[in-house]
């Protein structure tokens, strides 16, 4: 066990500088981009609209959990399906956090493939579902149309003015303010459990399971399969989700497979899958699982070769980044640490006052 907490600090202290200025950014574009922009760029239903949800949606701090209501939220503003799909399948695969921590982990490769692909996997699932809705002819449209104008977050159907109200205006030291609170409030309240999941299987692939372990069928199309059914039913986060891949990487499994596993799991979950089909269709759930899938094996397949071509020692760069250590990321860690810490305790408190306050003879619950 000595040896499973050494690694796991080690983890911790090497990831934690990536991950404070993963949510710092998130925070700065939670609080600076509109929230009306979007709406205004994914309201068509062409290749362009779906190219523009797909790099929009790349960069933002929403996981599995935050981006359905968001990307239900664009649809029922006038979004296509297609931009819908795009956005929805894009924005969990990646992320200014994600690509931060894949960087201290995974080493600057796969920091780079991996956003690119998370772009593609959008721009495919959502061309697809486009080709989808087309086949279903103008009776499904004219119904989506009518659904979306019928909805409580449409203007038309809605009993709030079109009108939008007076804001007032908010300085920039409030917006930095607003910013930080939500990244490591909001933002580290969904995923720190995970987080700290992830990471601990990493520390424990590397403390306990052989170099090379997983090599024998880590490398072929079996692996492709095999990390794609985990991760379509999984709910994880591309952040919880990097130290995972980190520890597979670790096991022997191929750079590749390792990729499919961090497209597939954060881009679909059940849960997901189940929304998607009830608001978007059956055909449209197809081609959202079918893009996802297909664009992972392309790119999966791709830097395998890439990698074996260039003699790049993907394994190696891995080990090497979580080897590392310095004062800065011995900071972060216990800046990191803190933050996690508050929030335990604030839901530790929650939890007592909120018993003690049921329990109480002064409380009268109807």
């Amino acid at each position: 066990m000595l040896a499973f907490s050494n690694s796991l600090m080690d983890i911790f202290i090497e990831s934690a500088p990536w991950l404070l200025l993963g949510f710092f950014v998130a925070g700065l574009i939670k609080s600076f981009v509109p929230a009306d922009f979007m709406s205004r760029h994914l309201g068509g239903r062409g290749i362009w609209a779906t190219v523009k949800a797909a790099v929009i949606g790349a960069p933002l701090p929403l996981c599995s959990c935050g981006v359905v209501p968001a990307a239900l939220g664009l649809r029922r503003s006038g979004a296509s399906k297609n931009s819908t799909v795009s956005f929805l399948v894009a924005t969990p695969e990646t992320g200014v956090d994600s690509i931060a921590v894949t960087y201290a982990l995974l080493g600057p490769v796969m920091a780079i493939v991996r956003p690119i692909a998370a772009i593609f996997s959008g721009i495919l699932s959502g061309v697809l579902v486009g080709k989808a809705e087309a086949s279903d002819g103008s009776l499904a449209a004219s119904a989506d149309a009518e659904k979306a104008t019928s909805s409580c977050c449409s203007s038309q159907g809605s009993c709030s003015s079109e009108k939008p109200r007076a804001t007032e205006k908010v300085s920039v030291y409030q917006r930095l303010v607003a910013g930080v609170g939500f990244s490591f409030h909001d933002m580290l309240k969904d995923i720190a459990f995970w987080l700290l999941i992830g990471l601990a299987f990493a520390a424990a692939v590397q403390t306990w399971v052989p170099a090379s372990f997983l090599a024998q069928w880590g490398s072929g199309f079996l692996a492709f399969v095999v990390m794609a059914l985990i991760g379509v039913p999984m709910y994880i986060c591309a952040t919880a989700s990097t130290p995972i891949a980190a520890g597979l990487l670790l096991a022997g499994v191929s750079p590749g497979a390792v990729l499919v596993f961090m497209m597939v799991g954060p881009a679909t979950n059940l849960g997901t899958l189940a929304i998607v089909g009830k608001e978007l269709g059956k055909r449209a759930l197809v081609a959202y699982l079918g893009g996802v899938v297909i664009a992972s094996f392309m790119f999966g397949y791709l830097l395998n070769i890439v990698v074996v071509a260039q003699g790049w020692d993907i394994a190696g760069k891995a080990h090497e980044h979580m080897a590392s250590e310095g004062m800065i990321s011995q900071l972060s860690a216990l800046l990191l640490g803190a933050a996690i810490l508050r929030l335990v305790v604030i839901e530790m408190k929650a939890r007592f006052f909120t018993s003690n306050r049921k329990q109480s003879c002064c409380h009268t619950e109807q």
